[in-house]
């Protein structure tokens, strides 16, 4: 038996995640999760591949909005719910291409000192469909400003087994992963098709190829060679290293830890285990 074990939300793309025992799933995926973006002075996205010490940022939903906390000095700022300007143009995802609003410019001045940078935060409204990856879509799905898809799927063993291979464990916020199952084998994720948590309805349609992003400790916002030096021995796949499913799915509503993963169904995938 298959059960959810965390869920976690990124409000701000590429900043700390936050740990829920219960989440809404929205059109785009869970409520909150990466409905703000940093991005540069040519409005291109930033995250921690490059800019390392946005590791350092933590985030909190207060009843204003969004509290950020700035580990190494304490400094707070918190970001309204709702922008507080008229601000709209173009940001830029990888290959994609969508419409957002700037929120304010005491927070991007805030963000700008503390990054030593100049840098823009911004909302995507709801009248923004940003769609997924259309070589994987089933039915137009969107998705906020996550990478490609709106949840990513990891098992705890998975990780169990990762770990065993390590000289030392790493916590599963290395992944940043929405969605956590106990139960199965390791990389039992690969392999799932579709399932249902709660009545709604997901579908694994990618294997996630991992980047220098969990070689960052999410505490020091120091890199190293793991885990993608081990997972390169066993988990490589022509030139990307998989680890995790990204998912699609149809259907809003509440998810919570300890419900159950049913109606599953498998593809042929391959596993990629030694």
């Amino acid at each position: 038996m298959l059960k959810v074990s965390a869920l976690y939300i990124y409000p701000v793309k590429s900043l700390g995640g936050i740990e829920l025992q219960q989440a809404e799933v929205t059109d785009r995926g869970l409520k909150y999760d990466r409905r703000w973006l940093l991005v540069d002075a040519e409005n291109r996205f930033m995250t921690q591949r490059d800019f390392a010490p946005m590791a350092l940022l933590k985030v909190a939903i207060t009843p204003d909005g969004l509290q950020v906390t700035h580990t190494p000095d304490a400094a707070t700022i918190t970001v309204p719910f709702e922008p507080q300007t008229d601000d709209k143009f173009d940001v830029t995802i990888w290959e994609s291409v969508c419409p957002a609003i700037r929120v304010s410019d005491e927070v991007d001045a805030w963000f700008s000192r503390i990054l030593n940078m100049p840098c823009k935060l911004v909302h995507m409204p709801e009248d923004t469909h940003r769609k997924v990856d259309i070589r994987y879509a089933h039915s137009g799905e969107i998705t906020t400003f996550a990478d490609d898809y709106p949840f990513l799927l990891i098992g705890e063993e998975s990780l169990n087994d990762l770990n065993s291979r390590l000289v030392e464990p790493l916590p599963m916020n290395r992944f940043r992963p929405n969605i956590v199952f106990s139960g199965g084998e390791p990389y039992a994720e690969d392999i799932i098709n579709k399932f249902t948590i709660n009545h709604i309805r997901f579908q694994g349609v990618k294997l996630c190829a991992r980047c220098v992003m969990t070689t960052i400790d999410q505490e020091t916002g120091v890199k190293n060679k793991e885990p993608l030096k081990t997972l390169a021995g066993y988990r490589r796949k022509g030139q990307k290293i998989l680890f995790g499913q990204n998912v699609i799915h149809k259907g809003t509503g509440i998810i919570s830890v300890g419900d159950e993963l049913t109606n599953i169904s498998l593809h042929n995938e391959e596993r990629f285990l030694v």
